[in-house]
């Protein structure tokens, strides 16, 4: 079978089949990375070097992005003929090691475009020059000046000459329109986020929006108002020489011209050859001009697709949103009126901030402009990809996020993969509302696996982090509902293999590569991983609370912090879970025994409103129609449409509806419910307060529990959660989030009486025989070590599994039976950073604290050796070694049996089957980061990357002039920097377990 990661929905699997699968988890659920290229820093040996590398360690897809940041150029241009073969071989030894390549629309990390984009298929504005005239103006020309284009976002750095001239050349007429000049100048505020010329970064920039509210009540502005009847349309008048033939009437006149201009979005940070315009994301056939000279020129260049064969290229990729957004495209006034039903020329002046009739009527209409927007984003971008990817059988994933104009919940839904991304704590950004989302939309879609990018990091993680310091993130993430990994960053490594730590992506991401010192070891945390992975896309996910968002793009899903337990970078779900949607998500929910349920199966107690208080008819009839069934709705009455569509009649539907729905017209103070059809609607002005979008979680608490629906988890606040389930089975993913060793009683919401504990570090799966039921709930007494993690099983049915370990107590005892003192020998590896000699330590200590050189700033894997007796093992133990401290990881060999990588706590390895009474030969593989050999090379002359070159003794292939024996493309260490503590601190002790 290929190895896809957008695996099927699994909720009717059997548990038998679930314990196989835990065990030894399929290809499919392997982590994945983003595989990163260096604008033309290519190497086809490079390459089946690296995905050798990520098969051995258990690595089951990538992201193909080539980008420049930060390093010199390669030789191997982006899309020449020797590119594309280096592609088609990365695709041939991807298919080789079931490997699934997943490729980015375009050149860059975010959209699609290039050199062939023409600035006529761009992404475009709409933009208008104004000039004021009198009727004296009819004794001279009146010449309408060309509208500039607004100043890209990023700014003009991003053009090469070339680029920057045909941004400054191109535009097309659209329309010239004159109106009465107001007496009053006043604009609509915040306009060019309205009117969509901008949209900032959510996620980096502080202050962005998650949303543009639509209000009921707007100030009366008469003397700014410009009559729509008094707008004449001059757009026949225009000359060619931008003159016009108009005779002026009496008083005063403005006349705005208005043209289409590229918005400046470039690919970024493309490789220089794959440097050009976004591609226009409102037009398909701009979009598919596109398509047909990067993405079908590599599908018929590798002629892959096959869904028959095991790895290759899978899938087709939309990364995170940071093209910007564009408010036009040559048939948007076709497409707008189709849409809405009135003609958007007259609202043109809105554009540049004019009130047209009113102040509420015109950001009515703003609101239009930016749902038509999404409307053909959806249609002739996100769904025509996804199209595309089908026709040549191959998946889309999204991520849709950041700069988005859309919601970002319905760009999500298109995808047949919807990934979210989680930057690594304290390296970076906040991007927890993405993983809300992309688990929201998986839930709600019926999608198996919701992948992230994960651990995405700024410059100052420079090496820091590695499994051990990962794990209590990473458990948050499958907690919030993300179930596969694709590491953010693999750079492809074309040096030579001795220079290490090698190329990187500038300064940016967490070192996930063959480079890294720890990478011959960290295949068990990649098991660990996708043992969770593959549990965690079984079943379905049980989530009690949805809640909708408002109507209107741009749209982030932001749910009540009182929701959450923790800080905003982890926060965890409380008792009851909850997933967000889109109103054009819930139009599909269906009411099936009071619960609100989607086609997929997923289902929810209660549905939470926003505290809106516009609605557009049709969405309002839809809440109409879920209470009807029997659905219990949260949420006061909305007064007005927030749309034009319709006006006035639109408004007086909303007014009605909500009067058959909430039977009063005055909100009562306290919340209250009432019964409408066979459901309840729940309401007051108590329920929000301020200008909070959601009521507080403990209101709709109070609600749940007197619908009678317990909380599906309780437990000390230092455990987290989330659970999925089946109809044979229901499953507790529960980690420990502190540093500390802890003992909690936990509650869980399930029928079946005989718990399990499955372990993923080691894939132990055994009896939990202590437990209690009580108030509906099984209440199971749980041990953990420090930010350790496991699953609780309840099989609803009785099962023979003779890999269920047996035990009368949930956790035995450990007793020390000897600690392994005195001396050890230690050889490191003389051919990278290491002293020559093997080195004998006394005792165990920390490599910084040795004298010699070579062992204090060393970085990479050391082997320790000791021979030790132990007398014999009593019947019906298990004799564990515990190694204590590690810096930072370990592999565990026991008399020639390679046993175990330890890389979390509690950091034990059972050595039973291969211990024995005398001349014991162990060896202890342990491995430390980079940062202590990069501040040791310091000392050194930096023979380096400057002014970004390559140094010459590299570009000739001569040997180097430096002592150093680091190379990398990025060091931001100093020769004064704090050393990193490293190597086997111990004490390491033999323990015994005894299961009675």
């Amino acid at each position: 079978m290929a190895c896809n990661l957008e695996t099927s929905n699994s909720s009717s699997i059997a548990i038998e089949d679930m314990r196989t699968g835990f065990v030894n988890p399929p290809d499919s659920v392997r982590p994945g990375v983003y595989w990163y290229f260096m604008d033309g820093n290519m190497s086809k040996e490079a390459m089946t070097k690296d995905l050798e590398s990520m098969q051995k360690a258990g690595i089951g897809s990538v992201v193909f992005l080539e980008v420049n940041v930060g390093v010199p150029r390669g030789e191997v241009d982006f899309l020449s003929e020797e590119w594309q073969e280096g592609f088609a071989h990365a695709v041939k030894e991807a298919e080789r090691l079931n490997i699934d390549v997943i490729l980015g629309a375009g050149p860059g990390w975010a959209g699609s475009g290039g050199p062939w984009v023409a600035p006529e298929a761009s992404m475009q504005h709409l933009v208008g020059s104004t000039i004021q005239v009198a009727e004296a103006a009819n004794n001279r020309r009146i010449k309408l000046p060309v509208p500039a284009p607004k100043s890209p976002y990023f700014g003009e750095g991003g053009f090469t000459p070339e680029l920057r001239e045909k941004w400054m050349a191109y535009y097309e007429d659209v329309a010239v329109v004159a109106f009465p000049t107001p007496t009053d100048e006043k604009l609509i505020e915040d306009i060019e986020e309205k009117a969509l010329y901008y949209r900032e970064p959510y996620s980096s920039k502080l202050g962005v929006k998650p949303r543009l509210p639509s209000k009921v009540n707007y100030t009366d502005l008469p003397d700014a108002a410009i009559s729509k009847e008094g707008i004449v349309d001059l757009t026949d008048k225009l000359l060619e020489d931008g003159t016009l033939n108009w005779e002026v009437p009496p008083g005063k006149w403005t006349i705005m011209r208005f043209v289409s201009r590229n918005n400046g979005a470039v690919t970024r940070p493309a490789p220089t050859p794959g440097l050009g315009f976004e591609a226009d994301k409102l037009d398909s056939a701009a979009f598919r001009a596109h398509l047909e000279n990067y993405v079908g020129v590599l599908i018929e260049k590798t002629a892959t697709g096959n869904p028959s064969k095991s790895g290759g290229l899978k899938r087709l990729h939309i990364d995170s949103w940071e093209m910007g957004a564009q408010n036009w495209t040559p048939k948007f006034r076709e497409e707008f009126i189709q849409r809405r039903g009135y003609d958007p020329l007259p609202f043109y002046p809105v554009y540049a901030g004019h009130i047209v009739e009113s102040l509420e009527t015109s950001e009515r209409f703003l609101w239009d402009l930016r749902l038509t927007a999404q409307e053909l984003v959806l249609a002739f971008h996100a769904n025509y990809l996804k199209d595309y990817s089908h026709q040549h059988n191959l998946k889309l994933s999204i991520e849709p996020y950041d700069m988005n104009p859309n919601s970002d919940f319905d760009l999500g839904a298109v995808a047949d993969v919807p990934m979210a991304e989680f930057w690594s704590e304290g390296y970076g950004f906040n991007t927890v509302f993405s993983v809300y989302e992309a688990a929201s939309i998986a839930h709600i879609g019926g999608k198996s696996t919701v992948p992230a990018e994960a651990f995405t990091a700024q410059n100052d993680e420079a090496w820091k982090q590695y499994p051990e310091v990962m794990k209590n993130q990473g458990d948050w993430a499958f907690a919030m509902g993300i179930n596969q990994f694709v590491y953010h960053t693999f750079q492809h490594q074309p040096l030579a293999d001795s220079l290490r730590p090698g190329m990187t992506m500038g300064p940016y991401g967490v070192h996930w590569d063959r480079n890294q010192t720890w990478w011959p070891l960290v295949g068990d945390y990649h098991r660990y991983i996708a043992r969770c992975s593959y549990m965690l896309q079984q079943g379905r996910t049980v989530a009690d609370i949805l809640y909708v968002t408002p109507e209107g793009a741009p749209q982030v899903f932001t749910p009540p912090s009182s929701a959450v337990l923790g800080n905003e970078i982890l926060p965890d779900k409380r008792g009851y879970n909850f997933d967000g949607c889109s109103p054009m998500q819930l139009m599909e929910a269906t009411v099936k025994d009071h619960q609100i349920v989607f086609p997929s199966g997923a289902s929810y107690q209660v549905l939470v409103l926003p505290n809106v208080q516009t609605m557009t008819p049709a969405f309002l009839n839809k809440i109409k129609s879920l209470i009807e069934q029997g659905a219990t709705v949260i949420g006061n009455p909305p007064e007005k449409s927030p749309s034009l569509q319709g006006y006035p009649a639109c408004d007086r539907e909303v007014k009605s509806i909500s009067n058959a729905i909430w039977k009063k017209e005055e909100i009562t103070q306290q919340w209250t419910k009432e019964e409408y059809g066979a459901g309840k609607i729940v309401w007051g002005e108590n329920l929000y307060h301020g200008d909070d979008l959601y009521p507080n979680y403990e209101i709709v608490e109070d609600v749940l529990n007197e619908k009678g629906i317990l909380t599906d988890f309780n437990a000390s606040d230092s455990v987290r959660y989330t659970h999925r389930t089946a109809p044979d089975w229901d499953l507790y993913f529960v980690a420990n989030k502190t540093d500390q060793a802890i003992e909690i009683k936990g509650a869980f919401r399930s029928t079946g009486e005989n718990p399990e504990l499955w372990d993923p570090v080691s894939g132990e799966m055994r009896q939990l025989p202590e437990f209690d039921i009580h108030d509906g709930k099984i209440v199971l007494p749980l041990a953990f070590e420090p930010y350790q993690s496991f699953f609780v099983v309840f099989p609803k049915a009785n099962t023979k599994a003779d890999q269920v370990i047996k035990s009368s107590r949930n956790f035995n005892q450990l007793r020390e039976r000897m600690q392994l003192n005195g001396a050890w020998k230690v050889a490191f590896d003389a051919k990278g950073t290491g002293p020559q000699e093997t080195v004998l330590l006394n005792e165990l200590q920390d490599w910084t604290n040795h004298p010699n050189d070579s062992v204090k700033y060393y970085s990479g894997i050391a082997r320790y050796e000791k021979i030790f007796d132990f007398p014999e093992v009593p019947k019906g133990s298990r004799i564990l070694i515990d190694l204590g401290d590690v810096k930072n990881m370990a592999r565990i060999h026991l008399n020639g049996k390679e046993l175990s990588t330890v890389w979390t706590a509690p950091w034990r390895v059972d050595i039973t089957e291969a211990l024995k009474e005398e001349d014991n030969q162990l060896i202890i593989e342990v491995a430390n980061l980079w940062i202590n050999r990069l501040i040791g090379d310091q000392q050194y002359t930096d023979d380096g990357v400057k002014d970004g070159e390559w140094p010459s003794w590299l570009k000739t292939n001569k040997p180097r002039g430096s002592q150093r024996t680091t190379f990398t493309t990025f060091n931001p260490y100093k020769t004064d920097d704090t050393l990193r503590s490293s190597g086997l601190l111990g004490p390491v002790r033999i323990l015994q377990l005894r299961r009675d």
